[in-house]
């Protein structure tokens, strides 16, 4: 009776993703622009009504939501993946800045941290998000930067301000008061009982509107001496990373006790990349490479296609424990063996996302309870070779013969209660900038760093990244991760991009920390499994699981430790379903909306049309023609 009834809730459960969602599909023939900021999304339309195609709109987007602070600044990281019609290829671009000179581990043991800080000057990478604007746009965008900053401009001269960022200001004004260049540009009001700006005031940025204004002045200087469309791009390029902005900005963030130097800025350059891939039922899933969390939801797709998931039932508790435990087998192997693979160690990721390793790490899950000993495995023999660290993870806790099924560090275990501070570093955001066009152009950014409160460098108007953080100083953590000079720390950062029969399917991104890949791996499974649209998918109520370690917050690692069998799930959980997660172990907690805020492009074949879900949650917003 049991097993009819859990059944029976998985169809009412399923059926109900056929009514009506609390915002529209969008539809558009031409093009469809979606992002995080209704301004912002207006200015990928803005774009794309001047003859621009996605490239051109998506670069408008990002230096919209930059310049707006949509949890992210001009000096954050950009990740992008690009469908390129005329090679009919997906191309990724790794706009992550690097550590910069003196930033070692032991500099920052030395400091008393166990991660390096979340914030301020001693958090910064090295600025990405320029230079990859600039990169796509010179080789795969048609306009000229001008044009795209255009609306970007515009808003740096002024523009009302939302009131989730200008509250958000206001909560965080004694940090900010902390770093000059921020006080003065974040407090409107300075000395009066509320000095952030009041939502909806004209906020003007001068100090970055001239960084703007000088990069735009760069590429129109190199156009009056014949240059080509790429050159001049490439002179406003060089002005932010070896001219008189570098300058300013080098400065501003050693005066405030910064690492990076001139020379750091000149080294850094974007990498395009190939993204990696694998093929769920048919259906070909790009991801960016191991220096974003983004195998996890190719891992985990390895191991759920060994499973029925459809006869489980849309959030039964059988498909959310299956969901659950494949999770956590694809984060334990993030946790330990991602890193970026332009330095060595060389991480094992042929292994990793060999079918066979996932059938392995399948065979693990147990069906009765949620197993909280669950840690890395061992791909290294699915590639052909020994594993290095294997008395590294003995060290560490773990025994390795999978039969003895002891596979948690000893002080990987935590406890169970969930602060707020840590739901806060487990949810922290980004935005997402989805843009396609008629041609077969598409592109997908999680775009960050650089949020408030943001640390500006100088008078560049310029918040400076935060992304340090997400390196450990300790190689029991992670071997792969470890944070020195000239080397990208491994980020939440993950947008998605699907193929289908060789054409483009499905394109996604989303915000939040440690949960993106888990959120765009059960939106993928909504669609493709479930039947459901894109709006649908993008409101379902998703899971969360915390028994990962946190990639952002904190500097001990008590801060940030996994926290096995913590379950986030939907107010709207049925009760039997309540009782069903508690008897395998689960510790609950409940939220109204826990899809993650998900913007995404489905792209109908059938009819020729494009269809975008825009999130709704915050403020996510989409335009479609």
């Amino acid at each position: 009776m049991k097993y009819i009834c859990l059944f029976f809730l998985g169809i009412i459960a399923t059926s109900l993703y056929g009514q009506q969602t609390q915002k529209p599909v969008l539809h558009g023939r031409n093009w469809m622009a979606i992002t995080g900021k209704p301004l912002a999304a207006t200015a990928g339309a803005i774009t794309f009504q001047k003859g621009g195609n996605a490239v051109d709109a998506a670069c408008a987007m990002l230096a919209a939501t930059c310049t707006m602070w949509d949890t992210l600044s001009w000096g954050g990281e950009t990740q992008v993946l690009i469908y390129n019609p005329k090679t009919k290829k997906v191309i990724a671009i790794n706009a992550m800045g690097f550590a910069p000179t003196g930033a070692t581990a032991d500099f920052f043991k030395s400091k008393g941290y166990n991660f390096p800080p979340e914030y301020g000057p001693l958090a910064a990478t090295t600025p990405g998000t320029p230079g990859g604007l600039i990169y796509m746009l010179a080789n795969y965008g048609t306009m000229s930067l001008e044009e795209v900053l255009a609306p970007a401009i515009q808003m740096a001269g002024g523009y009302p301000i939302e009131a989730q960022a200008a509250n958000y200001i206001e909560r965080q004004k004694a940090l900010i008061k902390e770093w000059p260049y921020s006080k003065k540009v974040f407090l409107t009001h300075s000395g009066e009982k509320r000095e952030a700006p009041e939502p909806g005031e004209i906020f003007v940025q001068n100090d970055l509107l001239k960084t703007l204004n000088k990069m735009v002045e760069a590429e129109r200087n190199a156009l009056k001496k014949g240059k080509s469309r790429k050159d001049a791009l490439m002179a406003a390029y060089d002005r932010f990373y070896k001219g008189d902005i570098a300058e300013e900005f080098v400065r501003g963030c050693q005066e405030q006790g910064g690492l990076i130097t001139m020379q750091d800025l000149a080294k850094w350059k974007p990498i395009e990349e190939a993204p990696l891939k694998v093929n769920y039922k048919g259906i070909d899933v790009y991801k960016l490479q191991q220096w974003t969390q983004g195998p996890v939801m190719l891992q985990a797709l390895n191991i759920l296609e060994n499973f029925d998931l459809k006869s489980m039932g849309f959030n039964s508790p059988k498909y959310m424990h299956t969901i659950y435990q494949a999770m956590n087998l694809a984060f334990a192997d993030r946790d330990f063996y991602y890193g970026d693979p332009y330095k060595k160690p060389e991480e094992p990721i042929k292994g990793l996302l060999s079918k066979e390793y996932a059938k392995q790490r399948a065979s693990l899950i147990r069906y009765d309870k949620n197993d909280a000993t669950i840690g890395p495995g061992n791909p290294y023999p699915f590639q052909g070779l020994s594993n290095p660290y294997i008395n590294l993870l003995k060290n560490r806790g773990y025994e390795m013969d999978t039969t003895k099924r002891n596979f948690a560090p000893k002080h990987d275990m935590g406890n169970h209660s969930i602060s707020e501070a840590y739901q806060d570093r487990l949810w922290r955001g980004t935005t997402s900038v989805e843009a396609a066009d008629k041609e077969g152009w598409v592109v997908s950014i999680t775009p960050s760093g650089g949020w408030l409160p943001a640390c500006i460098a100088g008078n560049t108007g310029i918040g400076m990244s935060q992304r340090m953080q997400s390196f450990v100083l300790d190689s029991v953590i992670n071997p792969f991760n470890v944070v020195e000079p000239g080397k990208r720390p491994r980020v939440t950062l993950s947008p998605s991009l699907a193929l289908k029969d060789g054409k483009p399917f499905l394109s996604s991104a989303v915000q939040g920390g440690d949960t993106q890949d888990q959120n765009l791996l059960q939106f993928f499974l909504n669609i493709v499994e479930f039947g459901m649209n894109v709006q649908q998918a993008s409101e379902a109520p998703n899971i969360n699981s915390n028994q990962l370690w946190l990639s952002l917050g904190g500097t001990k690692t008590s801060d940030r430790e996994p926290k096995p069998g913590q379950l986030l799930l939907n107010s709207n959980t049925p009760e039997a379903v309540r009782t069903e997660m508690k008897k395998m172990g689960y510790i609950l907690s409940f939220a109204e909306r826990t899809s993650g805020p998900i913007n995404a492009i489905y792209f109908d074949w059938k009819h020729g049309g494009l269809w975008g879900g825009s999130s709704n949650h915050g403020e996510d917003y989409g335009i479609g023609w």
